[in-house]
């Protein structure tokens, strides 16, 4: 906790005595305050020095996710295909997420779970209530083709949608459910959603799901607090074989 002294000038005061008024000079004022609890939007903006860089990051964004789109079409099919033969319900599975300066926006993937997985979540909720984010690593309620498609994450393919569509970046902090992001500390909270959630980042790259509950929040702030568009480069050049290797997807 940092706390800084600003320094006022002197104050007149005007005090009476039987000759009349005077005027007599109060020592300088000095008003300490604490950084953690000063209004945010008095501090300085976190895009102040970036603003070139961020149009390039949404250009890019533009550019890579449509060329990603479209070379991913036929997999896409496939994968349709594969999720229409051997489960019913509808292929795309939406869910609201929290976005930059928590904003909540739909996200899409392909659906890999069984149509009543919401119903059974409490019953996970209760086995899993050490931890502090839902992600078992034995859940029944995934279809052996979804499974599949997690382990490969063919099923965040329509997440691209969501990048053109401006409501997430390729490279970001996770894009958490509202109940997830309530249980960042305050701060947390506010310095990740400076930038929008990626389809991958740092949590990704460093082991998903073999990291702990306390890792995973701790990357998402790392890395908005260490962001350069090179930070963004090398998690982009290390997420196929992330990926191919399939180490921690589940």
């Amino acid at each position: 906790m940092t706390v800084s002294r600003i320094p006022l000038a002197p104050r007149p005061v005007r005090s009476r005595t039987a000759a009349g008024a005077s005027r007599h000079t109060a020592p300088p004022l000095r008003i300490h305050l604490i950084a953690d609890a000063y209004p945010s939007s008095l501090r300085r903006p976190w895009t102040d020095g970036r603003h070139a860089a961020l149009v390039v990051k949404r250009a890019l964004d533009i550019l890579l996710a449509s060329l990603l789109l479209a070379l991913s079409l036929p997999v896409l099919a496939l994968a349709a295909l594969a999720i229409r033969v051997t489960s019913p319900g509808p292929l795309i599975f939406r869910q609201p997420r929290i976005g930059a300066y928590g904003g909540k926006f739909t996200m899409y993937k392909l659906r890999t779970m069984r149509t009543d997985a919401h119903d059974q979540e409490d019953a996970l909720a209760d086995r899993e209530r050490d931890r502090v984010f839902l992600k078992p690593t034995d859940d029944r309620r995934i279809t052996p083709v979804g499974r599949w498609l997690r382990k490969y994450s063919i099923d965040e393919i329509p997440q691209f949608l969501n990048v053109l569509l401006g409501d997430m970046s390729l490279v970001g902090p996770r894009p958490l459910l509202p109940c997830d992001w309530r249980k960042f500390p305050r701060d947390d909270r506010r310095r990740r959603s400076w930038m929008k959630p990626g389809v991958t980042g740092l949590w990704q790259v460093s082991g998903r799901n073999l990291c702990s509950d306390e890792v995973r929040m701790r990357l998402d702030v790392d890395y908005v607090d260490r962001w350069t568009l090179a930070l963004d480069l090398g998690i982009l050049l290390r997420t196929p074989l992330t990926v191919l290797s399939a180490r921690g997807a589940y």
